[in-house]
């Protein structure tokens, strides 16, 4: 088996091993497997956004039917996010400690339950409880998933993979924005059926997981090394390719989750946690409030044809992120895109009387562009832990991602009433300035590293 070329190392305090030290595992041919472990982790980017956009569409209908006022709006907007936190940080710590497949298999089962359940529900609290349960298990799966794709797939395909996961999130937006508005539409309680539909694709993950295999390299840091051997020869890989891994994997040892705010990993769980926030918090909480945010611009309600077009443009950015991730290194896609997004933001925050026709292209621009740079929230996270401590890494990252996002949901439409639109963006530009002076400061490079 001949070894990987000479590549591009990440940080000291990276995740992966520097290319000097990979082993033959990190180079072996994409098979079969690997686009299926791929392709039954979209279901929780997928569901994610599936549900962010469905509850966006359906709240107006449900506030009115319910009897609910804008906090309880909020919380609504908010509850999967909360849920997410939950989720990632807990399973993500727990998958370290006794392995990533029997959670990764049970996860969509809460998931399908819950979402079932929405249809009977008869107050806000119930469906607040409902959609809490929801996000604790896209949560948990955001632990699971991408840490369990790193794992396996070499890492030349492993930018792309990742990054495809996100793309799936915008689809799960752009098909619950055009498929609920037509259920909306047809008035009476139809925001049932849309919230409950959701439980579909969740049930068909569940039944497609049975069988999937524990991570080799989660069994060989356990010391399990026969264990791992089996796998690889169950799924017909290289067997020469995982020897040569044992012999460069550093012996088991008992790591403590203390070690992610340690001297080794504490810079990449920081920025990590800023970097990651900075994204998501405008992003969610725009998008969950889409039609407030535009009807704030002067886009008017009854103007579908704007939301349709930002909502083309969401997947056209998301597409384009995965050329940007196979091209640009991590740390320089990081950078240049928090430059454009606060370039287009700014003109909105500092300029209260703008025309609508300047600030809805540069909205077009901010958008094509956040929803291609947060393809790196599933690459990037992995890339920054070893593997006795990969799965908590990407599960606190995740989870307090999610701490962020929820605040920024539950507090839009009340600031928005309160303090007015241009306000409003300055904070959210405020969030992206943080994110770019923290990635100058400590974004590792990590592209093409190996996992250790």
């Amino acid at each position: 088996m001949p070894q990987s070329k000479t590549s591009s190392s990440p940080s000291k305090e990276g995740g992966g091993s520097a290319a000097s030290n990979s082993s033959g595992f990190d180079d072996v041919p994409l098979n079969r497997f690997h686009l299926r472990i791929t392709a039954l982790t979209f279901c929780a980017n997928y569901s994610d956004g599936y549900e962010l956009g469905i509850i966006s569409i359906a709240l107006p209908l449900i506030a009115a039917q319910l009897g609910f006022g804008t906090v309880w709006e909020g919380l609504l907007g908010a509850s999967a996010l909360i849920g997410i936190f939950l989720g990632s940080i807990v399973v993500g710590w727990a998958a370290d400690k006794i392995g990533r497949q029997r959670l990764y298999t049970v996860d969509f089962l809460l998931i399908a339950v819950a979402s079932a359940a929405e249809f009977f529900v008869t107050s806000p609290t119930q469906l607040f409880i409902l959609r809490l349960l929801i996000g604790i298990g896209i949560g948990a799966d955001y632990a699971l998933g991408p840490t369990l794709v790193a794992e396996f797939v070499p890492r030349k395909y492993r930018g792309g993979l990742l990054a495809s996961l996100t793309v799936l999130w915008t689809v799960g937006y752009v098909a619950a924005f055009f498929l609920g508005n037509y259920v909306v539409s047809l008035g009476g309680e139809s925001w049932r059926w849309l919230l409950a539909s959701s439980s579909i694709p969740a049930i068909a993950v569940v039944l497609l997981r049975i069988g999937v295999p524990e991570s080799p390299r989660w069994l060989l840091s356990q010391g399990r090394v026969d264990q791992a051997r089996a796998v690889v020869e169950r799924l017909r890989g290289d067997v020469e390719a995982f020897e040569d891994l044992v012999r460069n994997h550093v012996s088991a040892r008992r790591v403590r989750y203390r070690e992610l705010f340690g001297k080794k990993y504490w810079r990449n769980t920081a920025f990590g946690t800023i970097f990651y926030n900075a994204q998501v918090v405008p992003y969610f909480a725009i998008y969950t409030f889409l039609p407030l945010v535009l009807l704030k611009m002067g886009v008017g309600e009854e103007d579908t044809t704007s939301d349709g077009l930002l909502n083309l443009f969401l997947l056209a950015g998301s597409l384009g992120g995965l050329w940007l991730v196979a091209k640009m290194s991590r740390r320089g896609l990081t950078i240049w895109s928090f430059v454009v997004l606060i370039a287009t933001m700014a003109p909105m925050a500092i300029w209260p009387d703008a025309p609508t026709a300047l600030v809805f292209p540069l909205f077009l621009v901010f958008t094509f562009t956040m929803s291609a740079a947060v393809n790196l929230d599933q690459v990037y996270p992995p890339e920054l832990f070893p593997t006795d401590l990969r799965s908590s890494g990407v599960g606190l990252l995740n989870g307090l991602s999610r701490v962020g996002s929820a605040i920024g949901t539950f507090l839009l439409p009340l600031a928005l009433d309160g303090i007015g639109f241009s306000p409003t963006m300055l904070i959210l530009t405020l969030v992206l300035v943080g994110g770019l002076v923290v990635s100058l400061l400590w974004a590792p490079e990590t592209k093409n590293s190996t996992m250790d």
